[in-house]
């Protein structure tokens, strides 16, 4: 059965499924998406990424397309039409079709809603956590509202063709004072020398990462101590282990930044626990 996909109210093949050339999220990036992790047929962490979304549409002034419990059968639909049982579900929602303009359409227009899903084996990503991943860091480029999960992407995308030039995973965006934000799709954390869980504050206009909060509630109730103090990529280094957490990596161990080991080398304890404590808990509560 081929790939299918839901735009703006009709499941249509992937292979068929478009949107209008004056779609404002094509022509502007005037959009934003989410997405889910899936396990078993179910959302992982569905909560916090309908909370984001909501955050993100409001900041942007787009209006929510449905009700969140419409969404959510758009969502499990697509999931059923695609036969899929752990992989991700991927949201975009446009601002809507408007004539050009900078500025905000004059007469009111519907958002244009894209949800698009695809399989992960897990036997494959458990590998790839077993194994760990290298990465790079480059100079914060980015807007200054990277809270907002927009599809305003271009300097994720070559930071992300730069690591996999590299022969990395993910790429680490440095700000001006030195010190790690984020990485290019995902949130970056150490343990450090003292035992301490680090990975950067949301003030410092970083993605509000959905794994990254369900994570912090394992840590405590692991009995670990984490802060939300930034570190630098020569911190990283030195630390006991390192890794990136996200929808799609999960909880994903980093073994060498800039080409420089982590720690021993190798995947630590404590990411590894980390992993296994937020699978556990993503599979117990998604729905």
């Amino acid at each position: 059965m081929g790939r299918i996909a839901y735009v703006n109210g009709r499941y249509t093949p992937h292979a068929e499924a478009a949107v209008h050339i004056e779609d404002r999220g094509y022509q502007l990036a005037d959009a934003v998406y989410e997405v889910w992790a899936v396990f078993d047929g179910k959302l992982a962490d569905a909560e916090g990424h309908f909370a984001r979304l909501s955050r993100s549409l409001g900041e942007l002034r787009v209006p929510e397309p449905m009700s969140r419990a419409a969404l959510t059968v758009v969502l499990r639909e697509v999931l059923r039409r695609n036969r899929i049982r752990n992989g991700m579900v991927y949201l975009q929602v446009s601002r809507g079709v408007a004539p050009r303009d900078h500025a905000f359409p004059t007469a009111p227009v519907s958002p244009a809603v894209v949800v698009t899903a695809k399989a992960v084996d897990p036997a494959a990503a458990e590998a790839k956590a077993a194994k760990g991943v290298a990465v790079i860091t480059t100079p914060e480029n980015r807007w200054g509202r990277c809270d907002i999960k927009t599809v305003g992407l271009l300097p994720n995308v070559l930071a992300k063709q730069a690591a996999k030039e590299r022969g990395a995973a993910e790429a680490w965006f440095v700000d001006e004072m030195g010190l790690v934000t984020e990485g290019a799709s995902s949130n970056a954390w150490i343990l450090d020398r003292d035992g301490v869980l680090r990975t950067r504050d949301t003030n410092a206009n970083i993605l509000r990462g959905v794994t990254r909060l369900t994570l912090m509630d394992v840590i405590r109730e692991a009995g670990l101590t984490v802060s939300e103090k930034p570190f630098s990529p020569a911190e990283a280094i030195e630390a006991k282990e390192a890794f990136i957490t996200g929808a799609g990596s999960l909880v994903l161990p980093v073994v060498a930044v800039d080409g420089k080991p982590v720690g021993e080398g190798v995947p630590g304890p404590v990411a590894k626990r980390l992993r296994a404590l937020y699978i556990e808990r993503a599979k117990n509560t998604a729905v």
